[in-house]
C-alpha cells in the first residue's frame, strides 16, 4: 500500500493502543483445544442474567425490524422512579463506556486536560488520548498503605488546574477493586472547580458493602459538575447487551444528547435493562454470590501465600509474587481464563472475577497445581 493512512489519523488516535478485552471462551477452545472452561476475566455475573431480562427480550424479537426508541423514554422512566431524579438528568449509553467517551468528546480537545489516578479503568486515558487532550495522571496509593493502588485525592487535587475540564474517579475501582470514603470523596468533590466536571464511575457499586461506596447520585443536587456513571453490565447481568447510563445536571446530559449517537442502545437492551432494573431478587442472591464468594476467594489465595488487594467489585487483584504472564498461560491450559493487567503496570498481578462457588474452587485448585 502506498499510503500510510495511519499517520493521516489525528495525533491522538495515532498513539492509541486498542483496549484489551478477557479472552472469550470461543477463542480459548480453538487455540488450546480445551474444554469445560470457565471464563473469570471480564468481571461477568456468573448467574448469568435475570430472568426476568430475558423473558423481556424474548417478548421483543418481533419488534427487532423497527428502530428502538432513541430516547429510551420508558427505561428512563424507571431510573427516575427508582433514583429519584427527573428523567433529563440521564443520559443512556451503549454501556457505561459509551458515556465516558461522550464526556472525552464533549468537553476535551488538545488545550484541556483530564486527571485521572495511576490504575484507573482503562477507557479514560484512551478516551483523554483520542480526543487529543493532556492526561494528568495521579500517582496511586503505595502497595503498603490501609489501600493499596487506591485513589489518592490530594494527588489528584494537586493536578487540577484551570484547564481541567474532567477528573475521572472509579468508586469500586477496577482494576483494583479499591474504594473511596464517602466524606473524602464528597469533599473531594466540593473542592473541584465548577469548570471541571467530575466524573464517578459506579460500575461496581452494587457489589460493594457498607461503607464501601459512594452512592453519589445523592449529590447530584449540591455540585452542577457532577457525573455518575453507572451500568447494567455488571451486577445485572446485560454485559451482552450493553446498556449503562449517566446521571447529571440537565444541562450536562443536553450537552452528552448533542454527541450521543441515534440508537446508541438497542431495543432489546432497553427493554432488558427495565425489567432487569425491577427484579429485586436476582440482585439480592447476585450480591450474596458475590460476598460468599469473596470470602471463599481471599481466604484461600492468602492460603496459597498471595498477596491480596481489598476490594469491594466482584473481582480480586491478586499479587502473584512473581512476573504473573506465566501464570495466566498455565491457568488457560487449565481451562480457567483470568485477566492479566500488565497494561495497567501490574506486571505481577493478576485480576480474578468472582465465579460461583464451583467456580472458585476450580480456580484455586488450578492455581495450587500452578504453585506446586
Amino acid at each position: 500500500m502506498g499510503c500510510d493512512y495511519l499517520s493521516l489519523a489525528t495525533p491522538g488516535v495515532q498513539g492509541l493502543h486498542p483496549y484489551l478485552p478477557g479472552k472469550p471462551i470461543a477463542e480459548l477452545e480453538r487455540e488450546y483445544g480445551v474444554s469445560n472452561i470457565i471464563k473469570l476475566a471480564s468481571n461477568e455475573n456468573p448467574l448469568g442474567s435475570s430472568p426476568a431480562a430475558i423473558a423481556a427480550v424474548r417478548s421483543g424479537l418481533d419488534e427487532l425490524w423497527l428502530y428502538p426508541d432513541a430516547n429510551g423514554f420508558e427505561l428512563k422512566q424507571a431510573l427516575s422512579r427508582r433514583l429519584g431524579l427527573e428523567t433529563e438528568c440521564i443520559t443512556l449509553g451503549n454501556g457505561s463506556n459509551d458515556v465516558l467517551v461522550l464526556l472525552a468528546e464533549a468537553w476535551l480537545s488538545p488545550e484541556h486536560n483530564a486527571v485521572f489516578s495511576e490504575y484507573c479503568f482503562a477507557v479514560y486515558p484512551i478516551a483523554t488520548q483520542a480526543a487529543g487532550a493532556e492526561a494528568r495522571i495521579a500517582p496511586a496509593l503505595a502497595a503498603d498503605s490501609d489501600m493499596p493502588l487506591g485513589h489518592d485525592l490530594q494527588a489528584m487535587t494537586d493536578r487540577i488546574d484551570a484547564n481541567t475540564r474532567l477528573v475521572f474517579v472509579a468508586n469500586p475501582n477496577n482494576p483494583t477493586g479499591t474504594w473511596l470514603d464517602n466524606v473524602a470523596l464528597r469533599d473531594f468533590v466540593a473542592n473541584v472547580p465548577e469548570t471541571c466536571l467530575v466524573i464517578i464511575d459506579e460500575a461496581y457499586l452494587e457489589y460493594a458493602g457498607e461503607g464501601q461506596g459512594s452512592d453519589a447520585a445523592v449529590w447530584l443536587a449540591d455540585f452542577p459538575n457532577l457525573v455518575v456513571t453507572r451500568t447494567f453490565s455488571k451486577a445485572y447481568g446485560l454485559a451482552g447487551m450493553r446498556v449503562g447510563y449517566a446521571l447529571s445536571n440537565p444541562q450536562v446530559a443536553a450537552v452528552l444528547n448533542r454527541v450521543r449517537q441515534p440508537f446508541n442502545v438497542n431495543g432489546l437492551a432497553l427493554l432488558a435493562a427495565e425489567a432487569a432494573l425491577e427484579d429485586a431478587d436476582f440482585l439480592a442472591r447476585t450480591k450474596a454470590v458475590n460476598d460468599r464468594g469473596m470470602q471463599q476467594l481471599r481466604s484461600g489465595l492468602l492460603d496459597l501465600g498471595l498477596g491480596v488487594i481489598p476490594s469491594a467489585g466482584n473481582f480480586i487483584l491478586v499479587d502473584m509474587q512473581r512476573e504473573a504472564m506465566p501464570i495466566y498461560d498455565a491457568l488457560l491450559r487449565k481451562s480457567v481464563i483470568v485477566r492479566p493487567v500488565g497494561n495497567y503496570g501490574l506486571d505481577q498481578h493478576l485480576r480474578i472475577t468472582i465465579g460461583t462457588q464451583e467456580q472458585n474452587a476450580t480456580l484455586l485448585a488450578a492455581l495450587a497445581d500452578v504453585y506446586s
